[in-house]
């Protein structure tokens, strides 16, 4: 993975027609990744993942924006990253209602795209930039493969795909 400044070039990413950043290559949409904690990479605190991106798994490369700056650095994506078995996903209006239980690891399989989600329990409403976040009140699964949400049917062991 590239540290941030490995490139000389930077980009101020364009919109489309939906109001999603689009790939200065390809012209693809990015997929916007959120920042995760701080992760030690070669016994160093790799500062770069806190930061969010936008991903091309087209083009194999992220951009990062640069100190607020709306201009943002190019860097390739790990060989590993990206969405697996993209091909075998279930469309999400083929979803129906699931029954959905975790095990020991707090992990379970993902109906849409099969890989392992993760149980998120509800907490306390928190702000973020500002203004309630509702999103993590109550349980659901998130799988970090597809990206998608699958939260509980009222009190039942059953769970329906969610955009967020």
């Amino acid at each position: 993975m590239g540290k941030i400044g490995d490139n000389m070039a930077v980009y101020q990413l364009q919109k489309n027609e939906t109001n999603n950043y689009i790939c200065p290559k390809c012209g693809r949409p990015l997929r916007f990744v959120d920042g995760t904690a701080v992760q030690i990479v070669g016994g160093r605190a790799d500062m770069a993942s806190i930061l969010p991106k936008h991903e091309c798994d087209h083009c194999g490369v992220y951009f990062q924006e640069l100190l607020g700056s709306g201009f943002y650095d190019e860097h390739d994506l790990p060989k590993d990253a990206g969405p697996k078995n993209r091909d075998k996903w279930i469309p999400t209006g083929e979803l129906k209602p699931t029954e959905l239980k975790r095990d020991e690891n707090n992990k379970c399989v993902c109906p849409r795209c099969g890989e392992l989600m993760d149980y998120v329990e509800g907490r306390a409403v928190t702000l973020v930039n500002g203004r309630p976040d509702m999103e993590n009140v109550k349980d659901h699964f998130h799988c970090p493969n597809c990206q998608a949400y699958f939260r509980r049917i009222a009190a039942t062991n059953y769970f329906q795909w969610s955009e967020t």
